[in-house]
């Protein structure tokens, strides 16, 4: 380019010249520019790239390189993330000693995988977490032989079984993930389940997470009185209950009380009640005669992405998207420590929570109602409303928003990533504050 540039002036009167030189620098850029489009990453594979990255620099640089790109709309992005995420061949059968990081630490979890495993096909994902005095593995040994040839099983291991705190509930997450990237997994049938103290983790976990499961089945476990508000998250999640009537480790009437609960609130459950006991355990364990139903019951169950009626409740330390809303800030309200279970506040023990409904009542009519939320966002996709025509969305009966939406790449995107479950997939956010009463 520099010879060029020394040439040109000095050859301005040799008009061939000149002709011949510009049509070889033409084709030379044409040439460069046709280069530099093959070896370009296709949108596909920037996608995926963008989606698993652990690096948030590298994640930034993908975002803007995809945002960049002319052959991107919102349009052909939900089309590629529904397809999945491509997968390639991948161990099958037992592996007890599958790894984990979580907050820096390695974690173990064991995983069985359908020896016909085809990685063009879906699988249902099913987590167990173990009772005290046990790990993933052993609980895996029970297990595996109970589930068909469609269900991946993972089984991941916390010290002591204590299910109920915050770094156990990453761990149950972060497994979820794990195996989503290396196998198949149908995102609308991830199930989570737990005996004892792992019935603990499912219902706490489960709670918390609602919109990411299937349906939870919590065995021989319970939760405390102040954590029943919480119970109001699993509006469009089913929960499957056993326990036993002659359990002395944990009384049966902690899951009479949780059944009775759901059923006040018209929520879906199913309760079962077995009188058998265990020469080891009593009637503190899963008989293995009650697992044909719960088989059964698996295989039924579908998550809905987008259900038209939402109900979530929150302390302060989980304000993260609950399907396709957010509580974003609150009142003063109760904040959990790294204990789940967590009874020596007084907020906690006063059930001081946010509360958030939000209903499609409507075509493109939003209704919502809050209790101590001082903002929220909605996230929209074309299951819940007609993206083309204006919204109306009232808070508390009050108007909020009135007009058009317009779908956004970039919240597609970064909403995907976030989430990590393709079954959820929103390109409009709206974040509206919440009209203060008068004091």
């Amino acid at each position: 380019m520099r010879l060029l540039s020394w040439l040109l002036p000095r050859l301005h009167y040799r008009a061939p010249f000149l002709l011949i030189l510009s049509s070889i620098l033409c084709f030379s850029t044409s040439t460069i520019q046709a280069a530099e489009e093959a070896s370009a990453p296709d949108l596909a594979t920037q996608v995926w790239q963008y989606f698993t990255t652990e690096d948030g620099d590298r994640a930034r640089t993908l975002l803007a390189s995809i945002l960049q790109r002319p052959d991107l709309t919102v349009q052909t992005l939900q089309d590629l993330l529904r397809k999945g995420r491509p997968h390639g061949l991948q161990p099958v059968g037992l592996l007890p000693d599958e790894q984990v990081v979580v907050r820096d630490q390695t974690y173990r979890y064991s995983l069985s995988v359908p020896q016909s495993y085809e990685p063009i096909r879906d699988y249902a994902l099913v987590v167990c977490l173990h009772g005290a005095g046990f790990t993933g593995e052993a609980y895996l040994d029970r297990w595996k032989t109970r589930l068909g040839e469609g269900y991946i099983l993972a089984c991941p291991t916390y010290p002591s079984g204590a299910w109920f705190t915050r770094r156990a509930e990453d761990l149950v997450l972060a497994t979820v993930q794990a195996v989503q990237q290396r196998y198949r997994v149908d995102p609308s049938r991830i199930f989570l389940t737990g005996m004892s103290n792992g019935g603990i983790g499912a219902w706490l976990i489960g709670m918390h997470h609602a919109p990411l499961f299937a349906g939870l089945a919590p065995m021989a476990s319970g939760i405390d009185d102040v954590l029943f508000p919480f119970l109001e998250n699993l509006r469009a999640t089913p929960v499957y209950i056993i326990h036993g009537s002659q359990d002395q480790v944990m009384p049966v009437e902690l899951s009479r009380k949780l059944a009775g609960e759901l059923k006040n609130l018209g929520y879906p459950f199913v309760y079962r009640e077995h009188d058998r006991t265990h020469a080891m355990a009593g009637g503190h364990f899963f008989p293995r005669e009650e697992l044909p139903d719960l088989v059964k019951w698996f295989d039924t169950q579908r998550q809905t992405p987008a259900p038209k009626a939402l109900t979530v409740v929150r302390d302060a330390s989980h304000l993260l998207p609950f399907g396709w809303v957010r509580i974003d800030a609150t009142d003063q309200i109760a904040s959990f420590s790294e204990d789940l279970i967590d009874k020596r506040d007084d907020s906690i023990r006063q059930r001081s929570y946010a509360r958030l409904t939000a209903q499609v009542t409507g075509p493109n009519r939003i209704e919502v109602q809050t209790d101590r939320v001082r903002q929220y966002t909605l996230f929209l996709n074309e299951d819940l409303i007609d993206l083309s025509k204006p919204v109306v969305i009232t808070t508390n009966g009050q108007p909020s928003y009135e007009g058009a939406v317009t779908p956004q790449v970039e919240t597609l995107l970064r909403q995907a990533r976030l989430r990590q479950d393709l079954g959820q997939l929103f390109p409009v956010h709206l974040t509206l504050s919440v009209p203060q009463q008068p004091s």
